[in-house]
């Protein structure tokens, strides 16, 4: 089959970008589409140095760090590309990938790491993270997001199947579209991250500093126990307010390679994660390390966390909670680092590849069945 992939943008590599780039093992000889593409040569290798065909945003004044504020351009940018030369269309999807035209003789196949966030039933966070709240500005983008919203909901309709990288996020796509997905669990490089069965007396945060990452929580929540060390590894905008709200005990390392992310990851006492991730692939990659989990209870962290078992669940985002959480932690549980490890070998690369091949071949050979049988 001629197959096409599309990705919303490659601007970096981060978790949706190392699930293209397994799909783009699986068809090398696929042709790659997408709104932009600023990868370097380096980044560029993970991805087999698959240059994309890209859409006219890429032209577009400040694009390469700007890509976003062109969002309400993307919806007629991704329809533009043709792909009517192809059999199967793979889109990979948090925005506007899943939107491409396709016809009748064709197979569009949708991983969906999530409907758009900040158009649907995170939009409210979104904008006061954005100072979007209230105002003139306010409306302009709610308007936007309305339109983004009513596009989004309709090209739903063009995806024969959608796969999910969880189960929740296949209840946020019957939510928001109305059908049913089947959950394929990213690919997470467990192979990268060998256990360590000895424990250090620390805890370790690791993200990148964006509001909903909360770390500032974690920071806060570790100020107010001092006789616990705690080390946040990661940069971004909120990086002095985390740095600001740090008490003694705590030890902020900015950016960090990977060799010493890895190394922490490997001897802390537990991995602190307070998100609401779509899947959440740092729990899991510190769970291959052996190290336990204390999560925000929401979001693919139920999916990829057993509570008593590989981690500790706090439910509610506040300081108390994760207070609390650490305190249950400390006290009532004993944690083998064995069995942590095996748990998240079960969202290894292979496994993904596995199932994501053949769930595509499945759904492609009953398509083309049926248009066999339709043209006799």
């Amino acid at each position: 089959m001629r197959v096409a992939i599309i990705h919303d943008w490659l601007v970096t590599i981060a978790g949706a970008e190392k699930v293209l780039a397994e799909i783009i093992a699986l068809y090398p000889d696929a042709d790659l589409f997408s709104m932009v593409d600023f990868l370097s040569d380096s980044q560029r290798m993970a991805l087999s140095g698959k240059m994309a065909t890209t859409s006219f945003i890429q032209s577009l004044p400040k694009a390469r760090t700007k890509y976003r504020t062109y969002l309400p351009l993307m919806p007629l940018a991704v329809e533009q590309f043709d792909l009517s030369a192809y059999d199967l269309i793979i889109s990979s999807s948090h925005a506007v990938a899943k939107g491409v035209i396709t016809g009748p003789d064709q197979v569009h196949i949708c991983y969906c790491h999530s409907p758009i966030r900040y158009a649907w039933d995170m939009q409210s966070q979104y904008l006061e993270e954005a100072g979007l709240a209230e105002g003139l500005k306010s409306w302009v983008a709610r308007v936007l997001l309305h339109r983004i919203r009513n596009w989004d909901y309709r090209t739903a309709n063009g995806v024969d199947h959608f796969i999910s990288n969880s189960d929740y996020i296949a209840r946020r796509i019957n939510k928001v579209y109305r059908r049913s997905a089947d959950t394929i669990y990213p690919n997470v490089a467990v192979e990268d991250f060998p256990l360590k069965a000895e424990k250090e007396d620390f805890y370790l945060a690791a993200s990148r500093m964006v509001p909903y990452k909360k770390i500032d929580l974690i920071v806060r929540a570790f100020s107010k126990m001092p006789d616990k060390k705690l080390i946040v590894i990661g940069d971004g905008p909120q990086f002095e307010k985390v740095k600001q709200a740090a008490a003694p005990n705590i030890l902020i390392m900015g950016y960090q390679s990977f060799e010493i992310l890895r190394d922490h990851m490997q001897r802390a006492r537990a991995f602190i994660f307070a998100a609401e991730e779509d899947f959440g692939i740092m729990p899991v990659e510190a769970q291959a390390c052996g190290t336990p989990v204390i999560a925000f209870s929401k979001g693919g962290v139920l999916e990829t966390v057993v509570d008593g078992k590989t981690g500790v669940f706090f439910h509610e985002q506040t300081e108390k909670s994760i207070q609390a959480a650490v305190g249950r932690f400390e006290q009532e549980f004993q944690f083998d680092p064995d069995a942590i490890r095996l748990h998240a070998c079960s969202f290894s690369t292979e496994r993904f590849k596995t199932q994501f091949k053949s769930f595509v071949e499945q759904k492609s050979e009953e398509f083309f069945q049926f248009r066999k049988i339709e043209h006799v």
